[in-house]
């Protein structure tokens, strides 16, 4: 992409930073509460132009902060982009707001939508014979829903290659994580997230519990989990237990 489209697209970054979107669902705080935050997005998009990335897969859309932050990415790391993103709730949720923000950054040429639920998407990708260099989930929170996601992404995405994950302060989406981590041999990204938003300890829910970058003892929001450079399938009974007692 010329210098002048890269300008483009950061300026409705920075516009959507700045202002946020041109309609919210409500409450008054939606967009802060659901988008995932600047600084992150900035380290998204630098993890995957150090990944040298080319094709991402993209669960979840709503306002578009992270999918225009891939975006960037794509078109610094040149090739061959491919950005597919998955949300069924697009249109009836979001009136299209984080889709549009895609065509007037000029994304539209690189990415597309696929609105239906990633269950149905993504096994349908994986037939097609789709594979991707690093996907980026933010759907649904449900821990059956979560674990479907990261079944298929570890076959569509190559070996070797990068799953970030937002809001790993939630329970269901650490435990979906932990069995793969467990089981297959995925491994935490060390520092990737570093100098991003923090979760205190222990929270469960709610924007009050997001504070900030940096400033307080916490998790980072955002995961990077790296793929074993081979895939393979454990023997039926070596199994390792990932879900933690209380």
């Amino acid at each position: 992409m010329t210098t002048t489209g890269l300008e483009r697209l950061r300026d409705v970054r920075r516009r959507l930073n700045e202002e946020g979107p041109e309609w919210t669902r409500g409450p008054e705080r939606d967009f802060a509460t659901v988008t995932l935050p600047e600084r992150d997005c900035d380290l998204l998009r630098d993890l995957l132009v150090a990944e040298g990335a080319q094709t991402v897969v993209e669960v979840g859309l709503a306002y578009g902060s992270s999918a225009l932050a891939i975006g960037e990415a794509l078109l610094s790391v040149g090739g061959t982009p491919r950005h597919v993103v998955i949300d069924p709730f697009q249109r009836d949720a979001y009136h299209d707001v984080g889709w549009n923000l895609l065509i007037r950054a000029g994304l539209d040429r690189i990415a597309g939508l696929i609105r239906e639920p990633s269950s149905e998407a993504l096994p349908r990708l994986l037939a097609e014979g789709l594979v991707a260099d690093a996907a980026f989930v933010d759907g649904s929170h449900r821990f059956h829903e979560v674990f479907v996601d990261l079944y298929y992404l570890r076959k569509i995405v190559k070996p070797g290659g990068l799953i970030v994950l937002d809001d790993d302060w939630a329970p269901s989406i650490r435990t979906a994580v932990r069995y793969f981590e467990r089981n297959l041999g995925w491994s935490v990204l060390p520092g990737a997230f570093d100098g991003g938003t923090l979760v205190v300890e222990g929270a469960t829910t709610g924007e009050e519990m997001i504070r900030g970058s940096g400033t307080v003892a916490g998790n980072p929001r955002c995961r990077a989990i790296r793929l074993p450079d081979e895939r393979f399938e454990p023997a039926f009974d070596d199994f390792r237990q990932f879900i933690e007692e209380e």
